[in-house]
């Protein structure tokens, strides 16, 4: 027998043509989940209608669709976000529109939620113009990122899209510099300039950043370690830099 986790149900769609009109009337989805297996013309049409409008989907077993809860969800659940997500060619117009020069966060497939949180959390406090997540890979936007976030999801632009390597090279046409932080650097952070149009990429707790990202980036940029732990916490790395910037931008 299976427990209903302490869900709020309020976050929740179920049912397939429910979850089918929810994106049909522009509902904020933040995932969809797919008992595997399902077939027939209804399910179908929310294939189609998820791939025409970019919804993120994840085929699971029965049980884990009862784990998130036992109401006839016939299958289908889909994850509503608390919030709105911008449009990045809309932030980075308006950016320049005021004058100002983008300063822009990127998350390549940062999954714990808490991290997340924090990362968005120093983001707004020092001033970030919008941070980027990719559709897929990313920690989900719910009660507890919020929580973490201390709120800052409710005031800084969030811009998911379906390729960030496109998206980093939509920038750079922009006349943003890509700034990649890896291990893998030669050069430390002291050496980027972050007074210009920057947009500092943050990679995975495990992997890091992706091998694509890391290609289209400007420079890479490492935090010196001298210790005999090797890395930093992804959320307090990206504290680092971001305030790298902030100091550099007020000395100006």
């Amino acid at each position: 027998m299976y427990h209903k986790t302490e869900r709020n149900t309020d976050d929740l769609i179920f049912g397939i043509r429910a979850v089918i009109e929810a994106i049909r009337s522009g509902k904020d989805i933040d995932k969809v989940l797919i008992k595997r297996g399902l077939k027939g013309d209804l399910i179908k049409e929310l294939f189609d209608e998820m791939h025409q409008n970019n919804i993120p989907f994840q085929e699971v077993p029965d049980e884990k669709l009862n784990r998130v809860s036992l109401k006839n969800h016939q299958g289908v659940i889909a994850l509503i976000s608390p919030i709105g997500f911008s449009v990045i060619e809309e932030v980075i117009a308006s950016i320049f529109e005021k004058g100002e020069e983008p300063f822009l966060l990127a998350i390549d497939e940062v999954t714990d939620v808490r991290n997340f949180g924090a990362i968005v959390r120093t983001a707004e406090c020092a001033g970030v113009h919008a941070i980027v997540i990719p559709e897929k890979g990313s920690a989900r936007i719910g009660p507890d990122a919020i929580k973490t976030s201390a709120g800052a999801l409710y005031k800084l632009p969030i811009c998911r899209v379906s390729s960030l390597k496109k998206t980093l090279q939509y920038m750079q046409q922009c006349g943003i510099a890509v700034a990649g932080a890896t291990e893998k650097a030669s050069d430390s952070y002291f050496t980027q300039n972050f007074k210009q149009p920057v947009c500092i990429v943050m990679g995975s707790e495990d992997t890091g950043l992706s091998n694509d990202v890391i290609r289209v980036c400007d420079t890479l940029i490492k935090i010196p370690v001298m210790g005999q732990i090797q890395s930093l916490n992804v959320s307090v790395a990206a504290s680092v830099l971001l305030y790298e910037a902030v100091r550099q931008r007020l000395n100006d």
